[in-house]
């Protein structure tokens, strides 16, 4: 009988744990669980941003870079929107007045190529303005572009300093506020002549 006792007792003195030992430790676990969430959630959204920013960097890139191509091997630079062909030489902007914010100007292949910011997005003419193409992502929203031109007197015949653009960019990508990238990009073009 006493080892059937000393057992029976060894089985009621192993407890589980009790209803409020159970409750602190869930709750401490929902706690840990909820601040977990929150960075796993602050990593996400800095991914997303990531993501975002460079989609609109290579976008902005590839567009500037194009602009600026097609401008450094053009002629006639006006500084707006001209539907004249060839655009009226002797247009500078130089910031004196307000810059433009379109330029007109003869691309190599000798069409009247316009760029202007319409809305929040850049677009391009290549019919002295009756249709324009969006040349910008739709994630890039455009809030400013500016068009500083120099030294057009020189197709004029004026003195020798090789006519000059400055485009001035600014915007942001991103739909929600708390993952938007602002950007701002300047490029500077100088004509170059094609040597045929």
């Amino acid at each position: 009988m006493n080892i059937f006792f000393l057992e029976k007792s060894k089985v009621r003195s192993a407890k589980g744990f009790s209803l409020v030992e159970l409750l602190i430790s869930i709750s401490i676990f929902v706690v840990i669980l909820t601040f977990s969430m929150g960075s796993l959630l602050s990593v996400l959204d800095a991914g997303r941003k990531a993501r975002s920013l460079k989609s609109v960097m290579t976008n902005l890139n590839f567009t500037t870079e194009i602009m600026s191509r097609e401008i450094k091997f053009g002629r006639n630079y006006y500084c707006g929107i001209s539907s004249s062909f060839p655009p009226p030489p002797n247009t500078n902007c130089t910031g004196q007045a307000s810059p433009g914010t379109a330029i007109s100007f003869v691309s190599s292949e000798g069409v009247n190529t316009i760029y202007r910011k319409s809305g929040n997005i850049i677009e391009k003419s290549i019919d002295s303005g009756s249709s324009y193409l969006a040349v910008t992502a739709p994630e890039v929203t455009v809030t400013d572009m500016r068009f500083y031109v120099f030294n057009t007197q020189t197709q004029a015949g004026g003195d020798n300093a090789q006519p000059k653009v400055i485009i001035l960019i600014n915007g942001y990508a991103g739909e929600k506020p708390s993952l938007q990238s602002n950007f701002v990009l300047q490029t500077m073009v100088t004509q170059r002549a094609l040597d045929l």
